[in-house]
């Protein structure tokens, strides 16, 4: 019997994953020849929606091959501490072969997708070659968008990689220095003002770890400074932090930031950058430190699939609620790649939990395939959301309960210990923070590469 999506053949039985089932009598496990024989699925990223999908199909009859430009697996969430020199690189990555080394039925393959052909069902890569599939899974995140500012970039470097939070890290850490040894008070003044644009999570904790540093980690540390002094200034466009969070919980953050001397403006839209500051509208804030938290584009990888989807503004791919491009039902795009709603009609957030449901449920949907059934719709569940200002200051909302403070500190800095991947990066961090707590230091405060390093602008969007 023939399989219309892969044309494999079953011989004497009407089961189409029947094929699948040979196994080695000595190890119990599938045979190669049987794993050859199976249906492909590719896997383009090895975040958070990429990842599960793939530890999703562990079990399932299928050969996949996962498909990445960086060997690691990045828990982004705690990025932001890398670039405030709280954490090491190390301590929130994690090698993608260590993690999958147990995965029989998968391939992985260190290598960047430049485009897709969806009609002749094939991936193509940088050197050139293509590889095929009968499954397809996008899992390729999303970079900065500067909102056609992409000049912008060398003087406001974003935070998605391990590679851009430690040049923010450089870039902090160099200023105190720097403005150590300054004379000029002018000039002093702007080496110690940091401004972070966009009020998100991601700004949100940036600015409150940076407050963090300039109020305790370096308060004694100088001896012509005091650190204390820094100009910290978080800016967003909208009339107020947070949006995503109820108001309450907005302006209780903003209370926090003030604590931590951050001064939050909103209805604050950036007209321009440079090296020497930034213009807000008509006004000028002179400064040598600002970082990037507004605004995300998706992948470039997802400009091929233009011809087959209309794209959003961001450049993320509409799917059905089956998590599939409509009229392709073996291209699937998953987490920041996709524009996708709820099951409310709600368009969903780029956040974690949704990507990583999004992963087991696409892997489900493929197996069930497999056996002949129907796919089924993506039901998020919504667990609640968590931001962290700083040192005992956070807020959340779980299930519609509402709280701040300590508690919300506590819930989110065990949530976040519990979602790395490998008891050694959980033990390290634990041990960190419970270091950093008790002590008020941060043991990652490394200056290192070039001074003057070379940021590249994001390339322009299609569309």
């Amino acid at each position: 019997m023939s399989n219309d999506r892969t044309g494999n053949v079953a011989e004497d039985t009407n089961d189409p994953v029947a094929q699948f089932v040979d196994v080695d009598e000595r190890t119990h496990v599938p045979s190669a020849s049987s794993i050859a024989s199976r249906p492909r699925v590719i896997v383009i990223g090895g975040g958070f929606a990429g990842l599960n999908a793939v530890k999703a199909l562990k079990d399932a009859p299928v050969r996949t091959t996962l498909i990445d430009r960086r060997n690691h697996h990045l828990f982004a969430p705690l990025l932001y501490q890398v670039a405030t020199a709280q954490l090491s690189p190390a301590n929130i990555a994690q090698p993608i072969r260590g993690i999958l080394r147990g995965q029989k039925n998968l391939e992985v393959m260190l290598n960047e997708v430049t485009a897709i052909d969806a009609a002749g069902k094939v991936v193509i890569l940088e050197d050139g070659s293509t590889v095929p599939y009968d499954y397809l899974i996008v899992a390729c995140g999303a970079t900065h968008s500067y909102f056609g500012n992409n000049h912008w970039a060398p003087n406001a470097p974003g935070l998605k990689t391990i590679e851009d939070a430690l040049v923010i890290r450089r870039r902090l850490l160099l200023a105190f220095e720097d403005a150590e040894r300054e004379r000029d008070p002018e000039q002093r003044k702007a080496l110690l003002t940091f401004l972070i644009v966009g009020g998100g999570p991601t700004g949100v904790e940036l600015a409150g770890a940076i407050g963090e540093i300039a109020n305790h980690t370096l308060a004694r540390d100088f001896r012509h400074i005091d650190p204390r002094d820094a100009n910290i200034i978080l800016l967003e466009g909208l009339p107020r932090i947070l949006p995503m969070f109820a108001e309450k919980l907005s302006e209780k953050a903003t209370a926090d930031l003030k604590r931590f001397g951050v001064r939050v403006r909103t209805g604050a839209l950036v007209t321009s950058i440079d090296e020497d500051g930034v213009n807000i509208g008509h006004e000028r804030l002179s400064t040598a430190n600002v970082f990037w938290a507004a605004g995300v584009n998706a992948s470039l990888v997802t400009r091929s699939l233009g011809e087959v989807a209309k794209l959003d503004r961001a450049g993320r791919v509409p799917v059905e609620r089956e998590l599939h491009v409509a009229g392709h039902p073996e291209l699937f795009v998953i987490g920041d790649a996709s524009s996708a709603m709820d099951q409310h009609g709600k368009a969903l957030p780029g956040v974690a939990p949704v990507a990583i449901q999004q992963g087991h449920h696409v892997a489900r949907n493929i197996t069930a395939e497999l056996r002949g059934e129907a796919y089924r719709p993506f039901f998020y569940s919504d667990r609640g959301s968590m931001a962290t200002i700083g040192r005992n200051r956070a807020i959340a909302e779980i299930k519609g309960v509402k709280f701040s403070g300590f508690l919300a500190w506590l819930a989110w800095a065990v949530v976040h210990v519990g979602q790395l991947i490998g008891f050694r990066n959980r033990l390290l961090v634990g041990s960190q923070w419970l270091f950093n707590y008790f002590t008020y230091r941060r043991g990652a405060r490394l200056i290192t590469g070039e001074r003057q390093e070379h940021i590249l602008e994001p390339e322009p969007r299609e569309g």
